[in-house]
């Protein structure tokens, strides 16, 4: 549970409330994009300054906007609101020999999440982000780590993630923290999307692309 001194913060509910309002039936949020300044700044820790209802309203819309966009993260920064709160889900596609080890990722809220590594190992793959639309960059990220939140309920979860998942966790708790992929990708290695599918679709690990625009991995 989150803690009992934490009291609803009316005003940021209502706020927040008005928000979820003002979008249509299907519950879709507005994506910020690159420049907005609540991408840059480290979002405020969740302490129960929402309602139950508003929580659960605002986590709706974030995971039905994450699929609209379509994506497999989304963190409350992306949709204009400095709190530690993103949503997380993605599923185990048909090529069983992906390099990127994506596995099954059922939908999560999270809540104050936190990740440290478990191992030296990292990989590199090429990444995009919902609110850097229409292009995609080769990150370095840890291949293994241990990672922590809390539910809407305030519940603690552990868990130990590995390939994609563990990329798509990290990648989310690093905008709660102000931080886009793009600050720490490979910049010789950013393509537009249609240049990835054209050139770079066929090699994931990226080895041609390293070579053929100059960057390392």
């Amino acid at each position: 549970m989150f803690a009992s001194k934490d009291k609803v913060d009316v005003e940021l509910s209502r706020e927040i409330d008005r928000m979820l309002s003002e979008v249509g039936g299907d519950g879709i949020l507005p994506i910020v994009q690159m420049g907005e300044p609540v991408l840059r700044q480290p979002a405020a820790d969740y302490k129960g300054q929402l309602s139950k209802k508003t929580l659960n309203r605002l986590v709706e819309c974030m995971h039905r906007t994450m699929l609209d966009a379509p994506g497999v993260g989304l963190a409350a920064p992306q949709i204009g609101l400095g709190l530690r709160l993103a949503v997380i889900e993605d599923h185990i596609r048909d090529d069983e020999d992906d390099p990127r080890e994506i596995a099954e990722l059922p939908f999560r809220a999270i809540i104050n999440p936190s990740y440290e590594p478990v191992s030296q190992t990292q990989a590199s793959f090429y990444e995009g982000c919902l609110s850097f639309e229409g292009y995609q960059a080769v990150r370095r990220r840890w291949l293994d780590i241990k990672a922590t939140w809390q539910d809407v309920s305030g519940k603690r979860h552990e868990e130990v993630m590995h390939g994609w998942p563990a990329r798509i966790f990290q990648h989310e708790t690093d905008h709660l923290s102000g931080e886009v992929y793009i600050d720490k990708a490979e910049i010789r290695s950013l393509s537009s999307d249609e240049n990835l599918s054209e050139y770079w679709a066929f090699d994931p690990v990226p080895t041609e692309a390293s070579q053929e625009l100059g960057f390392s991995i």
